[in-house]
């Protein structure tokens, strides 16, 4: 399993979060996206063209997600440790597959996607985030990706709905 390390330079640092672009990467996202010190791509990524072009605006930590297959994304991992500063991050596409207790391995945030649902939850101390479905519209479901703040020993999420 990869890992991916943020040092922390004690201020207020911004994680970008997208998911679920299936190929597609919308001028709206990569707008919302500007500025981060760190992209997650929580799988479902479609094509290796949308992890190039997410590079271009800050380092990427992505894993991989059920449609992602052929030669470009066997380098991916499924699953991914993400450490910002002193805050344990795991990503996972799909969060039906959890197969642990996020709070016994004292993760402070698990990031998933796979659902096209936006959702920022806390259980047992633990931050549950899913920014949506930010490539193709499904359904009704927002177009949308998330950030997460990390400030010193404070967390906190939020949704990003896209103008689309």
């Amino acid at each position: 399993m990869k890992m991916c390390k943020l040092t922390s330079t004690g201020a207020r640092q911004v994680i970008g979060l997208i998911s679920d672009t299936h190929g597609l990467l919308r001028p709206e996202a990569v707008a919302a996206l500007a500025g981060v010190a760190l992209i997650i791509h929580a799988g479902d990524i479609g094509k290796p063209a949308v992890l190039a072009e997410l590079k271009k605006i800050a380092p990427v930590a992505a894993i991989k997600g059920n449609i992602d297959t052929g030669d470009w994304a066997r380098r991916i991992p499924d699953f991914r440790n993400v450490r910002v500063g002193t805050h344990r991050l795991y990503l996972i596409h799909n969060l039906r597959e959890l197969n642990f207790d996020p709070a016994a391995r004292r993760l402070h945030v698990v990031v998933s996607g796979h659902s096209h649902k936006p959702l920022i939850t806390q259980t047992n101390g633990v931050l549950f985030v899913n920014p949506g479905s930010a490539g193709p519209r499904r359904f009704k479901l927002p177009v949308a990706v998330g950030k997460i703040f990390v400030d010193g020993p404070d967390v906190r999420a939020e949704i990003v709905e896209l103008s689309v």
